[in-house]
C-alpha cells in the first residue's frame, strides 16, 4: 500500500510516475536530494525518524550483500510495519533480492523499496534480471524501486526498462572523482580527451581548466539529462526501441535486456496489446518483444481459418496496412476473393488478412535488405508451421521471391501435409507471376463480402478473448457500415460491437458485454466493490480481477451495483495490488 507514489504511464515494465512529496517528483528520476537516510541498524540502534513531507525516508535497515540466505535475512529483518507507520510520512523499506519477503518487508505500507545487493547484481545479466523480477513479483506493483550506487548515463535506461523507479548520482559523482568522464555511451579517461564532447554547465571551460570536481558535475548533469530523454521515451511508449540500440555500447547491457525477454511471464504481462506509436523493427532483438511473441503465439493458437478457399502466401509490403499497398492491390485484383490471403513478414511471422489492422501487424516498421537472417528464417517458418498445423486448407499457393521467403516455405512443407505451388517468376508483381497467380486459381469459388467480414469479426473476437471466441459469441451476427469500422449487431439489430481501425479490435457494448459474459468465450473481468464507475474504476475500487488482463484489454466490469465495460489501463495482478492509479477507462455503465 502506498500513499505517496502513483503510476501515472507505463511502458512495459518501466513506468512514469510521481513521489508525491512537498515537491512532487516526477519518476524515474534521481534521489539523491529527496532521500533521508535513518541508518543501518548493524552498527547501532537507530530511532525511527519524524515525519518529513520534504523527502522520502528510509527507516532503519539491515543491509545484505548480494548471496546472502533467506534464513539469515529473515532473522536480522526489522519491523518495518510499525516504524512505517511512525513516520506518517513517504518511507522506504530496504530489501534484498536473496529473500524480498523476508521479515514481512514484502508487506509493508511504505511507499518505495531500496534494494540493497544492487551492487552485487548490476553488471551481471542474469543476476540483475532475476533480482529486479524477484523484487517487483514480491511488492505491491504501486511501490518505486530504488536502485542506490549503481546508476550511470549508460546503463540507466536499461535500469528503468527492468522495472526500477529511483536511482541517485552516487556511482557518477565517484567515477568523476577517479577522472572518468561518462556519456551514454561509455566512460573515457578525463586525461585522453582533447575535447570535451558535452555542453553541460559544467563543461562551459576551457579543456585545461576541467579538473575531477567538473568531471563530477558533468557526470551528474548527464545522467539527469539521460533520465530526462528516458522520462520522454515512457511517455512516447518507444523506450524499448531506445534501449534495443543504446545497450549495445555494453556487453551486460546488451544481455540484461535479452535475458529480460526470457522472462516472457514478466515483461508480457506488463506490455500493453496496443500502442499509440509506431513499433520500430530495427534489430534481430526485436523478434523477442513481447508483443510481437505474443501476435504470433495468438495467431498459431487462437486464429481459426473459417474459409473454404486455398490459402495464398504473399509477402509484406512497407506500407501498412498491407491491402492498401500497391503490391497488394494488385494480388487482390488476382485473387478476386477466390482465395484466402495471408502475408509472410519478419519479425511478426504470418498475418491472416482478418488481423492486418491488429496491433502490431499495421503499426511495425523493419529494415528491408532483401537478406534474412536465419533466426528469422527460424521464427516465420515456426509459426507459419504451427500455423498450417492447427488450420485445414485444401492447398497452399506460395506467391513469394526467392529471398528469404521461398526457402521458409519449402523448409515448412516438408513439415506438413498441404500442397505447396509457387508462382513467382522473378519478381511477385511481374506480369508472369500475376498471370500464374491468376490462373493458378481458375475455377475457384468467390466468398462474399459478407462472408469476409464476418470471418473479420469473428477472427478479431478469436485474437483478442481466446480460442473459438468467435464463434462462441457471435453465433449469428450482422455487419453494418463499411470495412473497416464495421458495426456487429445481433438480429434484433441491437449494437454489441464496433471495429476500431487503429489497433484492429473490437469495442464492446454494455449489450455486447452482456452476450460476452452470457457466452461461452473467455471472458476477462473486473469486480468493483459496491458503486456506479463514472468516466473511470480506480484501483482502490477494485476487489479481484482475471490474472490474464493487460493494459489495454477489453474488460467487463461487474459490482454489487454497477454493469460496465471499458478498456484496462492497469494488468490484472496490478488491478488488485495497486491503491492509486485508473484500473479501468470504462466506456459505458449501468446501475443494477
Amino acid at each position: 500500500m502506498t500513499d505517496y507514489f502513483e503510476i501515472h504511464e507505463r511502458d512495459g515494465p518501466a513506468r512514469l510516475g510521481e513521489l508525491r512529496l512537498d515537491s512532487p517528483l516526477t519518476t524515474p528520476a534521481l534521489a539523491d536530494d529527496v532521500t533521508r537516510d535513518a541508518g543501518s541498524l548493524w552498527n547501532a540502534e537507530r530511532d525511527v525518524p519524524t515525519g518529513d513531507d520534504a523527502v522520502l525516508t528510509i527507516l532503519p535497515h539491515r543491509a545484505y550483500p548480494a548471496g546472502t540466505r533467506e534464513e539469515v535475512v529473515d532473522a536480522f529483518a526489522p519491523d518495518y510495519a510499525e516504524s512505517a507507520a511512525a513516520v506518517d510520512a513517504a518511507t522506504a523499506a530496504v530489501i534484498t533480492s536473496d529473500a524480498p519477503e523476508a521479515g514481512g518487508a514484502a508487506d509493508a505500507s511504505v511507499d518505495a523499496y531500496v534494494l540493497s545487493n544492487a551492487q552485487g547484481v548490476v553488471g551481471h545479466a542474469s543476476a540483475f534480471a532475476d533480482a529486479v523480477i524477484d523484487v517487483r513479483e514480491a511488492v505491491p506493483a504501486d511501490t518505486a524501486l530504488y536502485l542506490s550506487g549503481v546508476a550511470t548515463p549508460l546503463n540507466v535506461a536499461t535500469l528503468v526498462y527492468a522495472g526500477v523507479d529511483l536511482v541517485d548520482a552516487k556511482r557518477a559523482r565517484v567515477k568523476g572523482s577517479q577522472g572518468m568522464y561518462l556519456t551514454d555511451e561509455g566512460e573515457r579517461f578525463l586525461e585522453d580527451l582533447d575535447e570535451l564532447p558535452c555542453s553541460c554547465p559544467a563543461c562551459q571551460v576551457p579543456r585545461e581548466e576541467f579538473d575531477r570536481a567538473a568531471c563530477e558535475k558533468h557526470n551528474v548533469n548527464a545522467l539527469a539529462a539521460e533520465l530526462r530523454r528516458v522520462r520522454r521515451r515512457i511517455r512516447e511508449g518507444r523506450l524499448r526501441d531506445y534501449v534495443e540500440g543504446q545497450a549495445r555500447h555494453e556487453q551486460w547491457l546488451t544481455a540484461a535486456f535479452r535475458e529480460l525477454d526470457q522472462q516472457y511471464a514478466y515483461v508480457e504481462e506488463r506490455a500493453p496489446v496496443a500502442r499509440n506509436n509506431e513499433l520500430a523493427a530495427a534489430t534481430s532483438d526485436t523478434i523477442r518483444r513481447p508483443e510481437i511473441q505474443r501476435f504470433a503465439q495468438r495467431v498459431s493458437e487462437r486464429y481459426v481459418n473459417r474459409f473454404r478457399n486455398p490459402l495464398v502466401l504473399v509477402p509484406c509490403s512497407a506500407r501498412k496496412p498491407y491491402s492498401e499497398s500497391q503490391s497488394h492491390g494488385q494480388f487482390h485484383d488476382a485473387v478476386q476473393f477466390r482465395a484466402h490471403l495471408a502475408s509472410m513478414t519478419s519479425p511478426i511471422g504470418v498475418v491472416p488478412q482478418e488481423l492486418e489492422l491488429t496491433y502490431p501487424a499495421q503499426h511495425y516498421d523493419t529494415v528491408v535488405t532483401g537478406r534474412w537472417s536465419e533466426d528469422e528464417k527460424q521464427f516465420v517458418a515456426e509459426v507459419l508451421r504451427r500455423y498450417l498445423e492447427r488450420n485445414e486448407y485444401p492447398r497452399v499457393i506460395a506467391h513469394v521471391p526467392e529471398d528469404g521467403y521461398r526457402a521458409i516455405c519449402e523448409r515448412v512443407e516438408e513439415q506438413v501435409d498441404v500442397p505447396f505451388e509457387y508462382t513467382v517468376e522473378g519478381h511477385p508483381t511481374t506480369t508472369e507471376s500475376i498471370g500464374n497467380l491468376m490462373s493458378t486459381l481458375d475455377g475457384e469459388l468467390k466468398y462474399t463480402k459478407r462472408e469476409r467480414q464476418h470471418n473479420t469479426v469473428r477472427a478479431i473476437a478469436d485474437y483478442m478473448l481466446g480460442d473459438g471466441a468467435g464463434d462462441d459469441l457471435f453465433d449469428e451476427l450482422n455487419t453494418r457500415s463499411r470495412y473497416p469500422k464495421l458495426q456487429v449487431r445481433d438480429d434484433e439489430e441491437e449494437l454489441l460491437a464496433t471495429m476500431v481501425p487503429t489497433y484492429g479490435a473490437l469495442a464492446f457494448t454494455l449489450a455486447g458485454a452482456r452476450r460476452w459474459v452470457d457466452s461461452d468465450a473467455p471472458t476477462k473481468t473486473v469486480e468493483i466493490d459496491s458503486f456506479v464507475p463514472q468516466g473511470s474504476v480506480l484501483a482502490p475500487g477494485v476487489v479481484d480481477a482475471d490474472d490474464d488482463i493487460r493494459v489495454g484489454d477489453e474488460v467487463v466490469v461487474e459490482g454489487p451495483r454497477a454493469f460496465a465495460v471499458g478498456r484496462a489501463e492497469m494488468h490484472g495482478a496490478e488491478m488488485c495490488s495497486s491503491t492509486r492509479g485508473i484500473a479501468v477507462d470504462v466506456r459505458h455503465s449501468e446501475e443494477l
